[in-house]
């Protein structure tokens, strides 16, 4: 196949978390019903939103666009790999693969953009409090979602199309549970100097720019803290800013877990269980964050439940 291009008919293999077969059917439960509380804990969570009109403010239209970001980031991968791990094959087709970079590389920035845009809202809120309904107001919400997903869709598009000049050799196998795109340009057969460049670069601006932003942000919330006299007033301000630091704690922390893993460690297993907990673990743990520090949230699920004040 040497000179030529056949990518179209080629299949990827999915090394997986494991080849012990002893372990698909542990790793097939926990895996599913992993999947299955991140869906349900993040549709609550929208259901919950829209159902209570109290919740129709900035804040959560884009916790209810996160929840939605976070079952379709899942979607992008578990189910693939449950398919793969009950039917006992590791196959998955070039345009499968295709379709799980494209959307998986949407979801990471869609999370990243939405992080910083929450941060954003709570800066308003807690520095600019007389301008926040002035500022934050429904269509300016709106515009800046629809700028985060046609960002993303571009970028991701942009990756995708670099990958379509590459060549993979016959049986090339991806040391992973996915198809992840650092990965696979690592098996390619031709040359990824272009793919990498873009890949660091857009790594770079997308994750750098919205992690400065939102530590730009909480500097100010912090600065704006400090000239509050009263601790009550303190902690008030600060409370709503909770929920939102755990989250960013955890899907910044995951995300660095994975780079260094990557960096410093040639084991695909660290890998692999890096990337677990950064594509599943954190979108399964932000519906319980801000369930369990909310009670604004934790008020409109006793409500969708039917459930006594002492629940939640």
């Amino acid at each position: 196949m040497e000179g030529e291009n056949h990518t179209e008919v080629l299949q990827f293999l999915l090394l997986g978390l494991s080849d012990d077969p002893k372990l698909q059917p542990l790793l097939c439960g926990v895996f599913l019903c992993m999947y299955l509380f991140t869906v349900l804990g993040n549709l609550l969570i929208i259901v919950a939103i829209s159902s209570d009109s109290h919740l129709h403010t900035p804040m959560y239209f884009f916790l209810a666009n996160l929840s939605f970001v976070d079952i379709c980031f899942t979607s992008t991968t578990i189910p693939k790999m449950l398919v793969n791990v009950q039917a006992q094959s590791k196959n998955i087709s070039y345009i499968g693969c295709l379709i799980q970079v494209y959307f998986f590389t949407i979801f990471v920035g869609m999370d990243n953009f939405l992080l910083t845009v929450m941060a954003y809202d709570r800066y308003v809120a807690i520095c600019h409090p007389l301008y926040y309904t002035v500022v934050m107001n429904p269509r300016f919400c709106g515009i800046l979602v629809l700028i985060s997903w046609f960002i993303m869709f571009w970028v991701s598009l942009l990756h995708i199309l670099l990958m379509r000049w590459l060549t993979f050799c016959v049986g090339t196998e991806i040391p992973h549970f996915f198809c992840e795109l650092a990965q696979i340009l690592k098996v390619a057969c031709s040359d990824t100097l272009i793919n990498n460049i873009f890949l660091y670069v857009a790594t770079a601006l997308l994750g750098m720019f919205p992690f400065m932003g939102i530590l730009f942000s909480y500097s100010r919330i912090v600065s704006s803290l400090m000239r509050i006299s009263s601790a009550g007033g303190k902690y008030k301000a600060f409370s709503t800013c909770g929920s939102h630091l755990s989250v960013v704690s955890l899907f910044y922390g995951t995300g660095l877990g994975v780079y260094l893993s990557s960096a410093l460690t040639h084991s695909t297993l660290q890998n692999s269980v890096a990337s677990v907990m950064y594509t599943l673990v954190t979108p399964m743990l932000n519906p319980f964050i801000y369930s369990l520090r909310n009670k604004d949230v934790k008020g409109a699920l006793r409500g969708l439940l039917n459930l006594p004040a002492s629940c939640l």
